[in-house]
């Protein structure tokens, strides 16, 4: 994955993102083993839903989530539960069974 330090994205609070595969860091964050399989996560999400799909559920779920859980909407996302859930865990990827994060949209 290729990765590109910047002051710009993520925004402030934010660590890193995954924009089309390219991991987008902050300026002064040092990655870690956990940071980069999180961001693999979302690659693997973004192949399955090829792309467009990915961003479009992302946006329209953090849509829904934001007048439930309004600040914290972010972190209840179906594709960032699964990542956070399992970015400790450097093997999950070999594991990983396709669309695992339906499994996390309603809760």
């Amino acid at each position: 994955m290729k990765i590109v330090y910047n002051s710009i994205l993520p925004t402030k609070g934010f660590s890193a993102m995954n924009l089309f595969g390219v991991m987008f860091v902050r300026k002064g964050v040092t990655l870690n083993e956990e940071l980069c399989n999180h961001e693999a996560i979302h690659s693997a999400q973004i192949k399955e839903l090829f792309v467009v799909f990915f961003y479009v559920f992302y946006f329209l779920e953090w849509l829904v989530k934001l007048f439930i859980y309004g600040k914290k909407s972010y972190y209840n996302i179906s594709f960032e539960r699964e990542a956070f859930s399992n970015d400790g865990n450097l093997d999950y990827l070999r594991h990983r069974k396709k669309y695992s994060f339906i499994k996390r949209i309603g809760s």
